[in-house]
């Protein structure tokens, strides 16, 4: 057959996938089972996979569904167990306390606290933590879902204390970390990985997996630094009431200095230390960093003109879950818990993953109690294990049962929490269970009578074909190509390492940055990767609206796989084309258009002119497309200030402000129209919060004894 035609075949699980989700937005309990009819009948009829691998590779596919739905299961079990017990509506008002603006918030939980997650667990642990979060917090389901996806990204490749590339890259790469006395090889058992190696003066499989990790590491630096910033543009254009992209990059000081506090530290990390962990320290240092500087109101916005989601009445059903949180005046009748009882349940999950993670012998006695699925190939596909200790799942369920007695829970309430969270999961396991047995069949279609490789190297061989000299750039897209199948980066990285080394090496560039591009696109793929968003939908109730997110998060994966595989390009083809080449440019128009639309939601923020309001004080004078609300974060019953209203008057003859695209006289100018680092002062900050709160307050009655 072929080389096209079969890299077309292996491309159409993939298409059909894209089709029915993405373009019909299918629910994927519909979709999935049709992909995985399609999958393993090109492995049985074109590939010739005997049908007892195919069986075991769905076997295998459904104990891995197996482990999703339990990690699922536990993260919403904790988050209802912390709404019964009153405790996540602490939490709610702790962030609210920082500063109420949504774009902190989720920059603080999906960014900050996401990249602390994924560093000491992986494997989709941070959607499953960040994302009822933000549900709790008041976020549309559909709006937390695309943060957590969004956010699996920078972080990924060094998840679960550095698994993609020590366990991905290496065994892809067939790396010997501590080879035996007297053997014939240093760092590979490959014969080109261990030529090449040692050629380049590598001492040992430690060395050359750390050096790989190290440019993995710089290229996700660079291509992360507009991670908070795009996942602020992507909430405020698609969940905001203007549906404006510049309303999220008005917030562009925040954002870049999250993004930084962040990747210094992950990237110093990599340098000294290895692989292991540059997400956890980075995401913990981050942390740190921006809750203690926002707190005292450094380049966060002042709360008047915090921005907001509209009030629920107005959201587009498509966007809420089967998750329902309760409104604080819902809350009241739960007894009262502090901010420290609160956090505890989430302080314990981040302290029990991390000690879970670091400590090997109490890592491998965890491992140990498992359940093993042995398969009927035994011999060619390896038994999997149920770690039930083991998986993220455990500590979510270890922890909602100490926060039944931390909270002092009543049992009814606690049982009100098991039963939802086991409705919410039922809901999801249709999709799963089609899902993850497609992916494994996909996978492991090698081997067959018709002499084949497997489905991704077909395809990935074809892309290279026609890709050429140009392949660092779209290296990383086949990397997240391969997790967007596999789910998993570290599985894309086991699949693709030595194809990419191997073609690096054929294009005549350093295949070590080759592998670090694949890395990268991996890491990006989970934004995408369909029982990812699945298992984030589950998490949030938002069950059937996969291909939705899927429409949204591609544009974040779009973006990374771009910047990363134009960066790399620049780098692997500085010695031959020079500074200047398609990478760079490439490189230079995203930073360009970044500059500019931050600039143009600036201007546009602040040209303001002032005319006299309509007659009608409900009408605007102004067509309904160019209006602009914004909604008063700090008041949840939706009052909005006049200040923030352009065209609507307070009082009938009031002046209104009215928004205008260009130059404005300066005498008609507002007090609004200062220059953008007035929002950001910190003294002021601090004084409206203070004033807000003031008025907030009930009147004092006299009657009542003081305080």
């Amino acid at each position: 057959m072929h080389p096209s035609f079969l890299a077309f075949l292996s491309f159409l699980p993939i298409l059909t996938v894209a089709v029915l989700l993405v373009g019909l937005r299918w629910p994927a309990s519909r979709a999935m089972p049709i992909c995985y009819g399609l999958a393993a009948g090109l492995a049985l009829l074109i590939w010739q996979i005997p049908v007892a691998r195919v069986a075991a590779s769905s076997i295998n596919g459904l104990v891995v569904a197996l482990s999703l739905l339990y990690i699922v299961f536990g993260a919403i079990l904790l988050l209802n167990t912390l709404r019964e017990s009153g405790g996540l509506r602490v939490i709610r008002q702790s962030f609210t306390d920082i500063s109420p603006d949504r774009r902190v918030q989720v920059i603080v939980i999906a960014w900050l606290f996401g990249s602390f997650i994924e560093g000491s667990a992986g494997f989709g642990a941070p959607a499953t933590v960040a994302v009822p979060l933000l549900v709790g917090l008041g976020f549309p389901a559909m709006a937390a879902v695309l943060a957590g996806m969004i956010i699996q990204s920078t972080a990924v490749s060094f998840g679960a204390v550095g698994t993609p590339i020590k366990e991905g890259v290496g065994n892809g790469l067939s790396v010997d970390p501590s080879p035996a006395e007297g053997a014939n090889h240093k760092l590979s058992t490959d014969l080109g990985v261990e030529g090449w190696g040692t050629g380049i003066g590598f001492a040992n499989g430690e060395e050359f997996l750390a050096d790989i990790g190290l440019k993995v590491a710089t290229l996700h630096a660079f291509t992360g630094l507009l991670v908070p910033l795009l996942l602020c543009g992507l909430l405020t254009r698609f969940y905001g009431a203007n549906r404006s992209f510049l309303e999220g990059l008005r917030i562009w000081k925040f954002a870049l200095f999250a993004a930084l506090a962040m990747i210094v530290p992950y990237w110093l990390v990599a340098w000294l230390l290895g692989p292991e962990f540059p997400s956890l320290v980075g995401g913990l240092v981050g942390l740190f960093i921006v809750i203690t500087t926002a707190r005292s109101g450094f380049l966060v916005p002042t709360p008047e003109k915090a921005w907001d989601f509209a009030t629920r009445d107005q959201w587009n059903p498509d966007w809420m879950g089967s998750l329902q949180i309760p409104a604080d005046d819902e809350d009241d009748n739960k007894r009262q818990i502090g901010i420290f009882h609160a956090w505890a349940p989430y302080i314990m999950v981040g302290l029990l993953l991390v000690l879970t993670r670091t400590i090997p012998d109490l890592a491998a006695w965890l491992k140990g109690w498992s359940v093993a699925v042995h398969s009927p190939l035994e011999d060619s596909l390896k038994p999997k294990f149920f770690r039930f200790l083991y998986l993220p799942g455990a500590v979510f369920i270890v922890v909602s049962i100490v926060t039944f007695f931390l909270h002092r829970m009543k049992w009814k309430d606690y049982q009100n929490a098991w039963r939802s969270s086991f409705r919410t999961t039922v809901a999801a396991s249709v999709a799963l269970v089609f899902t993850v047995p497609m992916v494994e069949v996909f996978i492991n279609s090698d081997g067959g009578g018709a002499g084949y490789a497997k489905m991704p190297e077909v395809l990935a061989t074809g892309v290279a074909a026609l890709a050429g000299g140009a392949w660092p750039i779209l290296s990383p897209f086949i990397g997240g190509l391969g997790a967007f199948v596999a789910g998993s980066n570290t599985v894309s990285n086991m699949m693709l390492s030595l194809f990419q080394f191997n073609t690096g090496q054929e294009i005549g560039v350093n295949p070590a940055w080759i592998v670090a591009l694949q890395a990268v696109g991996g890491a990006a793929g989970n934004m995408i990767c369909v029982h990812n968003v699945v298992a984030a939908s589950a998490v949030a109730g938002l069950v059937g609206k996969e291909g939705m997110v899927i429409r949204k998060t591609v544009w974040g994966f779009l973006y990374y796989a771009l910047f990363a595989g134009s960066l790399g390009y620049a780098i692997v083809s500085w010695n031959e084309h020079g500074p200047f080449n398609i990478g760079t440019l490439i490189v230079a128009v995203i930073w360009a258009t970044a500059i500019a639309l931050i600039i143009l939601s600036g201007r546009r923020h602040h040209r303001v002119r002032t005319a006299p309001a309509p007659s009608d004080p409900g009408k605007s004078i102004l067509p309904a497309e160019e209006r602009e609300v914004q909604v008063a974060s700090t008041r949840e019953s939706g009052e909005t200030r006049s200040s923030d209203l352009p065209g609507q008057a307070e009082e009938p003859g009031s002046q209104a402000p009215i928004e205008e695209e260009s130059g404005s006289e300066p005498g008609s100018r507002t007090e609004e129209d200062g220059v953008l680092d007035e929002e950001m002062d910190s003294d002021k900050w601090l004084a409206r919060r203070e004033a807000l709160r003031k008025e907030e307050e009930p009147p004092h009655d006299s009657s009542d004894p003081p305080d």
